[in-house]
């Protein structure tokens, strides 16, 4: 299969289809939406089984395994604190594990490959709405530039087997992401999962009050994982291009209205208070979804409504294996 037979279409449900990070946030809710869509022939396996920074192992795997359908969801990822603390842990493990993976699916010509990157490979203060042409046009968000350099790097490495060997690989670029399956360790949280184990565990200790990172002001997206997953799908099925492709809501609010809707959501009263001598990060960080829209897409989970689904899950897995941090986007 090359580019100047390919065209989008139905993937066949009974071929091979490895979802790389498939316990991660992201992976896990692509494995969900693909089992709802039928198909029979997934593959993944723990990085326990599967080290993807092993790249021995990752060429022996897909040497045996051969899947026609790819899934690159595998990640090391992490919050502000995570991402500014260990930017060479950041920066390495992402770049052998997507080379790893990529390599070796191009050495078994794997038909259909999504890479899955994120909306920090965009300049920090690119124009808002973010569009796809926005990409390495001004300087990154020191706090993660790591990270975004090596999803940068994958984009590249697709686009680069798209233009040499003709395989009709595809990138797409999430906005913020939350929902069943987050990481919510106090260490290595994102924002949104950080606030709910925050305000949950305020809400049972009877505290009065909850003091958050910088001002509230910054702006940010949130698309629920389910959606995203549904996105993947829809993107393998309807679209060959060489552009990455943004994926979100085309909607954002500040971290102050973040804060009050978890708050609303776990049943806590209390006051909010902001720490302004904590970093703030990026001013807005919100992407214009007009090429995925084009294809056909658009997030249906509304934030309200997810972020309570969301505590519900972080209620029910307390303590239970599902709440350590997995490797996953």
């Amino acid at each position: 299969m090359t580019l100047d037979d390919f065209r989008p279409g139905p993937l066949d449900r009974d071929e091979t289809f490895y979802v790389a990070g498939h316990r991660g946030l992201v992976g896990s809710a692509i494995w969900r939406r693909l089992e709802r869509a039928g198909f029979r022939g997934l593959v993944g396996l723990p990085s326990a089984e599967l080290d993807l920074t092993d790249r021995a192992a990752v060429f022996d795997f897909f040497a045996e395994t051969r899947p026609r359908y790819v899934a690159v969801a595998a990640a090391k990822v992490g919050g502000i604190l995570a991402n500014s603390t260990y930017p060479q842990e950041f920066l390495s493990e992402n770049l052998q594990i997507q080379v790893n993976v990529m390599d070796a699916a191009l050495a078994t010509r794997v038909e259909r490959l999504l890479f899955l990157g994120s909306s920090c490979i965009y300049p920090r203060l690119a124009p808002q709405p973010i569009t796809e042409d926005a990409l390495l046009t001004g300087p990154l968000e020191e706090t993660n530039d790591a990270y975004a350099i090596a999803k940068i790097a994958g984009i590249m490495q697709v686009q680069a087997i798209r233009r040499e060997y003709g395989l009709p690989w595809i990138s797409a670029m999430p906005t913020n992401l939350y929902g069943p399956g987050d990481n919510f360790s106090p260490q290595g949280s994102h924002v949104l999962p950080a606030l709910i184990r925050r305000y949950d565990e305020a809400r049972a200790a009877g505290a009065s009050h909850v003091t958050n990172w910088g001002t509230g002001s910054p702006r940010r997206e949130f698309l629920h994982v389910d959606d995203m997953a549904d996105a993947c799908l829809h993107l393998l099925e309807n679209y060959d291009g060489p552009q990455q492709v943004n994926v979100g809501t085309g909607t954002d609010v500040t971290i102050r209205e973040l804060a009050e809707i978890v708050a609303a959501a776990v049943g806590f009263d209390g006051d909010t208070l902001w720490d302004a001598s904590k970093p703030d990060g990026t001013p807005q960080k919100l992407l214009d979804v007009s090429k995925l829209a084009d294809a056909g897409w658009r997030a249906r989970i509304g934030l309200p409504d997810g972020i309570r689904s969301t505590v519900e899950w972080f209620r029910a897995h307390q303590g239970t294996e599902a709440m350590s941090p997995i490797r996953g986007i």
